[in-house]
Parts: C-alpha cells; sequence; structure tokens
C-alpha cells in the first residue's frame, strides 16, 4: 500500500469583533451578516476538494484570521467535522485555534475541545492594558489570565499566546513586565513579533511618530527577550517562536520546512503538488464563487526546482535549526561553495553558528537575517543560473534575484506565516 503524504490545513475565518489598528490581514469588522454564507461556502469547498485530498493525511489543521473565536464555536465544530469527514484528519493531529480573550468562553471551549480542537493561540499582546487600548484590542490583560485558566479547565494541554513588541509608547520596561507576567501564566508556546506599520492600517499615518520606538529600541527588546525566554526555558525554534520541550508549533513549521498545505477561505493561501495558489481575498466573492460554481483562485503558480531551492533558503534560514549544503542539493545540485564561504564568514562575526553541516542565526543575526539571507540568496541564484538555459527559467525565478535587493529594513521580525 503506497504511503499517504502528509498535510497541513489552514481555515482562514476573516471575521472579527473590531480591526486592530495594526492589522494588515484580510479581516472584517461588522460583517457578520455573512457569516452563514461564509459557512455554507467553507463546508461545500471542504467537501469539493475531496478528490484533491485523497493521496494524503492531514496532521495538522490550523483555524486563523480575523478571530475564529468571535466566529462561534457550533460553526468551527461544523467545519472540524467536514475535515475529519472529507480531509482524512488524524486523530492524533495536531488541531489549531486562534482566539480573543473577551471573544471565549469556557463552555465554548470545553465543546472546542470534546470536538477535538487541542491547541489554542491566544492573542494576548502586551500587558499594559493602556497600550491595549490605544491599538484598539478589545480586551485587558486580565481576560488573558483568565482564557488561559478557561482553556486549561477544558482540557487545552497546548496553550499558545501571541504577543508583539514595538507597540506605541512601549519601553523596554514595558516588554519585560508583558514576558514576565505572561510567562506567570505558564503557557507552552510563545508568538513574539515586531510591529510593523503596514500601508492601510490605522496606526499608519503615525509611523514616524515620536512614541513609535524605532528599529534600534525594538533591536533591544528583541534581545532581551530571546535571552530572557531562554532562562524562563523556552526554546527558540524560529525567529519569533519560542516553546517548552515538544510544544513547537506544527503546523507553521510546514510552511518554514517546505511542507505541503491547503487553505480554505477568503484569502487562504495552499501549497501542493509543487503549486501554489491563494483564494480570492473578499468574503462575497468566495462564498459566491463557491456556491456558484466559478472561479475562487486568485493566484496560481507552479514551483520549479528552481525557485524551491531559492525558497528553502528563504525559509530554513528562518529557523533555528537553519540549513545544511546536502538538503540544498536535493532540491537542485550546483555549487555551494560561495554561499557556504559567505555563510562562514557570517559566522566570524557573530551573525551565524555552524553546528556539524548547518548554518542558522544567531539572535544577532536574526535582526539583519533580511540583508544577510539576501547575499546567501544572491550567491545561490548566481550558481543555480550558471548550469541551466534561459528556457529553464520562469520570470518568478528571475525575479528571485532581485528579491531582496536594494535598501532593506534592519528589522526582519514580521508577522507572517
Amino acid at each position: 500500500m503506497e504511503k499517504m503524504k502528509r498535510l497541513g490545513i489552514y481555515v482562514h475565518i476573516p471575521f472579527c469583533r473590531s480591526k486592530c489598528a495594526y492589522c494588515d490581514f484580510y479581516s472584517l469588522a461588522g460583517r457578520d451578516n455573512m457569516m452563514d454564507m461564509y459557512q455554507k461556502a467553507l463546508i461545500s469547498h471542504i467537501r469539493e476538494s475531496s478528490s484533491q485530498l485523497r493521496g494524503y493525511v492531514a496532521d495538522t489543521v490550523y483555524f486563523g484570521g480575523g478571530t475564529p473565536s468571535y466566529y462561534g464555536a457550533r460553526r468551527l465544530i461544523d467545519i472540524l467535522e467536514a475535515l475529519k469527514k472529507y480531509a482524512n484528519v488524524l486523530v492524533e493531529g495536531e488541531i489549531t485555534l486562534e482566539a480573543n480573550p473577551d471573544s471565549v468562553s469556557r463552555q465554548d471551549l470545553s465543546k472546542l475541545r470534546r470536538a477535538g480542537f487541542n491547541r489554542i493561540s491566544i492573542g494576548a499582546q502586551c500587558a499594559n492594558d493602556g497600550i491595549l487600548k490605544s491599538i484598539g484590542r478589545p480586551h485587558n490583560f486580565e481576560q488573558v489570565g483568565e482564557a488561559v485558566k478557561n482553556a486549561r479547565s477544558a482540557g487545552f494541554e497546548n496553550v499558545s499566546l501571541d504577543l508583539i513588541y514595538g507597540l506605541p509608547s512601549q519601553t523596554k520596561e514595558d516588554w519585560a513586565d508583558t514576558l514576565t507576567r505572561t510567562v506567570a501564566l505558564k503557557p507552552d508556546h510563545l508568538s513574539c513579533y515586531g510591529l510593523t506599520i503596514e500601508p492601510g492600517t490605522a496606526l499608519y499615518p503615525y509611523r514616524e511618530a515620536p512614541y513609535i520606538p524605532d528599529a534600534d529600541a525594538q533591536a533591544d527588546m528583541y534581545l532581551y527577550m530571546t535571552e530572557a525566554l531562554e532562562r524562563y526555558g523556552y526554546r527558540q525554534y524560529e525567529i519569533s517562536n519560542f516553546a517548552k520541550r515538544d510544544r513547537e508549533s506544527r503546523h507553521n513549521l510546514k510552511y518554514w520546512t517546505g511542507g505541503e498545505y491547503m487553505g480554505f477561505g477568503a484569502a487562504a493561501h495552499s501549497y501542493v503538488d509543487g503549486r501554489r495558489f491563494a483564494m480570492v481575498a473578499d468574503v462575497e466573492a468566495y462564498s459566491k464563487g463557491v456556491l456558484n460554481g466559478s472561479g475562487v483562485v486568485s493566484q496560481l503558480e507552479n514551483i520549479t526546482d528552481f525557485e524551491q531551492a531559492g525558497e528553502y533558503l528563504m525559509l530554513g534560514l528562518r529557523t533555528v535549526r537553519g540549513i545544511s549544503e546536502a538538503e540544498y542539493k536535493d532540491i537542485f545540485p550546483c555549487s555551494f561553495d560561495d554561499a557556504a564561504a559567505l555563510m562562514d564568514s557570517y559566522v566570524r562575526q557573530g551573525w551565524m553558528r555552524k553546528t556539524d553541516d548547518r548554518w542558522s542565526f544567531t539572535p544577532k543575526g536574526f535582526l539583519v537575517s533580511n540583508t544577510l539571507i539576501g547575499s546567501i540568496i544572491d550567491c545561490q541564484t548566481t550558481a543555480r543560473m550558471r548550469i541551466v538555459s534561459p528556457d529553464t527559467v520562469s520570470d518568478s525565478d528571475e525575479d528571485q534575484i532581485s528579491l531582496f535587493g536594494g535598501e532593506q529594513e534592519s528589522m526582519t521580525l514580521f508577522r507572517g506565516l
């Protein structure tokens, strides 16, 4: 019998109680009237995708948003039941729900846990109630503690908290207090992101205001965080993620290690069978497209080995495990000498470490990793171009040469995948 491949599943729930000042993800506030239509479309999409899901077992499922907990426990459970029916979800799979402290009750948590959800990621962001209010968060830190307590009481043994540093008026002392008070709640996992202010967000007009911490201030907070969390027993395994033993996010590791994943919902992304595609970022268009049988894919591209090799570098270097020459050559066999020499020079400067045959960034290196990764990718793009003809390189392949070109931000700790 042929061994079935592993797959991660992502479900995007774009509805929110309110839009946070920093949020540039596809999410909607005040559109609760569209939830029923969206729910019908999601379940229909999952059912219609059953043929694509043959040959796979889903070992991770991640409900992100938006605010999935705001969508309601009944709807979330119905979606999970559909996935179990049509997507071969493993009994021991990691099934994660994103939640806000203000929109998840103990009763709902108990229902979700009984239905099979076994990991929860709670958006805490910081412990300073004044800062929380200034960025539009609809909760206070006391509610974070209550949400963690309720999750544990409901049977969740894997609890993650999201934090942001570099928030308006936040000092290093504020950040240290947030870490101390957060660790006191004994989460199993922490995701800690540096604030990035994107066009179109409510914070964007204030991006140069004196109360917004600059890159140097964010760097100080980052380095303090990596040292403090290590003392508290949280191992850094990715640029922005820390975990107790065996509590790394198995779903997010798929993104960083080239695993396959299927996305359902408006703006959801997928990478399956060498193809990357995205759903249209519009709830109404997605819902009507699924229900009417018209197209809902807004982007589609085939990923060549050439591109995959570049992505291995870009994503693998986000992780503390890092990259190796042997793994790279399994994807695209070509010289690795120039990149190896460059990374060895980064080791001497304290930006990278080399363990056996693997290179990875130090905390100091993560701070400037956009620029450093760009140089590594440039080396290997040049090496790959030497052994391929122009006809075998797509436009998107060539774009990798300048992917990191131009002026770079010194901080690379983006809210990403």
